[in-house]
């Protein structure tokens, strides 16, 4: 399955261990990300580090995994989506998680409410729902 990942996600799998670090080292998905996720992570990393229960080891090794994980998606790409996306938007910073979506035509995996519930444009996917569509803790 081809999913667009909002940061939130990337930050509580690396804070915790748990089902969405689990999936989020999955075969059975397709992650994207837009190029700024992990600059984002980077302004975040002292915060993170202090709430994680990761040994720091633990830690930049998970994160390691995840940059091979998720693909990431220049902005250049993006930009020609960003004006679709704007007008659905409820929150500027969703506004480049949706132009992704519509430009790799896919879902987007967040558990943000707002997002999933003000718009009917892109599918987003809360954790929960995401293990119940795709069985992914199946083998």
């Amino acid at each position: 399955m081809k999913l667009v990942i909002d940061a939130n996600i990337l930050f509580a799998a690396l804070i915790k261990e748990g089902l969405t670090a689990e999936l989020l080292i999955s075969d059975k998905l397709q992650l994207f990300a837009p190029e700024f996720l992990f600059t984002e992570f980077a302004k975040y990393e002292k915060l993170i580090l202090k709430k994680t229960y990761r040994s720091h080891k633990e830690f930049y090794q998970l994160l390691d995994l995840l940059k091979e994980q998720i693909t990431i998606i220049p902005k250049k790409e993006i930009i020609p989506f960003i004006d679709k996306a704007r007008k659905i938007s409820p929150d500027p910073k969703d506004t480049v998680y949706l132009a992704l979506a519509f430009l790799l035509d896919s879902n987007i995996w967040s558990n943000d409410k707002r997002l999933k519930q003000s718009q009917q444009k892109i599918t987003v996917f809360p954790i929960e729902e995401l293990i119940k569509k795709t069985n992914l803790l199946k083998s």
